[in-house]
């Protein structure tokens, strides 16, 4: 199948464009810079600049461009530039792909589980209403964004992604040196939950809902069973055979993230309910599993 991706040069994206290539799948990758190979199609989010014949012969597409939400303290700039890649992303990719003579089977955008907010010790699923607060409203805008696509007939599906366990990137990219340094520990009051999921388990469900008609709408990507922060850190103390004495108080986080600290210091307890009624089996369901396989293959 010809398969078009953007932010293929991401953490994810790397690790699904090299699985679906190894596969035997034509893999286009969409680059807002100048094109430098045969399967690179050039386009621009901010302007809403996709031409819809680059997908020509694509039987799906997978969007997954934005800009990183932990990379850098949110201030109000930063802000309208999350908001306005992942929005206008979606909505340029989603125009293309409703204005194709032959549009593919579905577009699989991903976004995250920051749609749910604050959870605290509560069980969210699929069918629990958006929370409050800056990342559940850009995730709510995020997903509709989508709708030219799935009004044109394409099924259309969101991968609610939670935090991905992997050394090559994302947050836990910056976590293990410091894990490995003996510098690991809790952070706040360590109570709040974390819900997870291995790297190779997240590329294997995105390849899932790609094959798999029923899936459309959201589908929650994180393993069965959320830990809290102090527990992840027991785990990752174990795995690595350090100390996990250091704690990062919560005002120290706020004042070096800012508002982005309410999101690292709040609570979500998610169960992938849909991606577990369709079939999915996790390889790495347990967080000592998922940072061992991190720890072998990046």
């Amino acid at each position: 199948m010809r398969i078009a991706v953007t932010g293929a040069s991401g953490l994810i994206g790397g690790a699904l464009t090299t699985a679906l290539a190894g596969d035997g799948h034509e893999v286009v990758r969409l680059v807002r810079r100048e094109t430098a190979a045969p399967d690179e199609v050039q386009w621009d989010p901010k302007a809403r600049a996709l031409d819809p014949g680059k997908l020509k012969g694509c039987g799906a597409v997978v969007h997954l461009a934005g800009a990183g939400v932990g990379d850098r303290r949110w201030t109000a700039a930063r802000k309208t530039e999350l908001y306005e890649s992942r929005v206008l992303g979606t909505a340029t990719v989603a125009a293309a792909v409703a204005a194709m003579d032959t549009p593919p089977s579905v577009l699989l955008c991903g976004t995250a589980i920051g749609y749910y907010g604050d959870t605290a010790d509560r069980w969210v699923d699929e069918d629990s209403p958006a929370g409050t607060g800056f990342l559940a409203e850009l995730v709510r805008d995020w997903e509709a964004a989508a709708e030219p696509a799935a009004a044109a007939g394409v099924r259309t599906a969101f991968a609610r992604t939670g935090l991905v366990v992997a050394r090559g990137g994302g947050a836990w990219g910056r976590l293990f040196p410091l894990f490995k340094a003996g510098l690991g520990g809790r952070l706040g009051n360590g109570r709040q939950f974390w819900s997870f999921i291995a790297l190779q388990d997240e590329i294997a469900a995105l390849r899932h809902i790609l094959d798999t008609p029923a899936l459309s709408g959201p589908v929650n990507l994180t393993a069965p069973e959320p830990l809290t922060n102090r527990e992840v850190t027991a785990a990752m103390g174990r795995v690595l055979h350090r100390p996990t004495l250091a704690t990062v108080p919560a005002p120290v986080l706020r004042a070096a993230l800012g508002e982005f600290a309410g999101d690292v210091l709040g609570s979500q307890r998610v169960r992938p309910k849909r991606l577990l009624e369709s079939g999915f089996t996790f390889a790495y369901p347990r967080i000592e599993q998922a940072i061992s396989a991190a720890l072998r293959t990046g």
